[in-house]
C-alpha cells in the first residue's frame, strides 16, 4: 500500500473474535482514525508490542480504532483455538480477524509482522511500518499527528 490508498475492505474468509465484523463503512462514519496491526502468534517481536499497542488503545481510544488481524506465519498459526488463548492472554480487546488465508494479508501487501497502517478520518493511509524496526516511538508520532489532522 502506499500513502494516501483508501483503506481497503475488510470482507475475507476467516473469523472475527470479538467482533461480529467490521466494516470499512462503519469506520468512516465514527470519524475516527484508525489503526490496524498484523502479528502472529508465533512471533515474539509481536508479542513484545502488544502492550504498546494496548496502551495507545488506552491513551487514544476515544479518537482511534484499533483493530488487530492475525496472520498466520506457519501451519499452526491457523489454530483458532490457540490464536484465541494468546488474545485472552495478551488481553487483546479489540476487534481480532483470524486471516487464515492471508487475504487481508495480501490485501494490504503485508510482507513482515508486526505490522501497522494508520488511516486518518476519511480513511487514507497516512503511516505504515513493519517489521523489526524499532520504530514504536515514531508509530506513536506518527498517529498523534493523524490524531491532530
Amino acid at each position: 500500500m502506499r500513502i494516501n490508498d483508501q483503506l481497503p475492505k475488510l470482507n475475507a474468509s476467516g473469523e472475527w473474535i470479538n467482533s461480529n465484523g467490521i466494516k470499512v463503512e462503519e469506520l468512516l462514519t465514527e470519524g475516527k482514525s484508525t489503526l490496524i496491526y498484523f502479528w502472529s502468534i508465533s512471533c515474539d517481536i509481536c508479542k513484545m508490542e502488544l502492550p504498546f499497542v494496548h496502551r495507545l488503545r488506552d491513551r487514544y481510544g476515544d479518537n482511534l480504532t484499533i483493530i488487530s488481524i492475525h496472520t498466520p506465519l506457519i501451519k499452526d498459526d491457523k489454530d483458532l483455538q490457540r490464536i484465541k488463548l494468546e488474545a485472552d492472554n495478551f488481553k487483546i480487546t479489540e476487534p481480532l480477524f483470524a486471516d487464515h488465508d492471508e487475504i487481508l494479508s495480501q490485501r494490504f501487501q503485508v510482507k513482515y509482522v508486526p505490522a501497522y497502517f494508520i488511516f486518518n478520518q476519511e480513511g487514507e493511509l497516512k503511516h505504515f511500518q513493519s517489521g523489526r524496526n524499532g520504530g514504536i516511538r515514531l508509530l506513536q508520532r506518527r498517529l498523534e499527528r493523524v490524531l491532530k489532522e
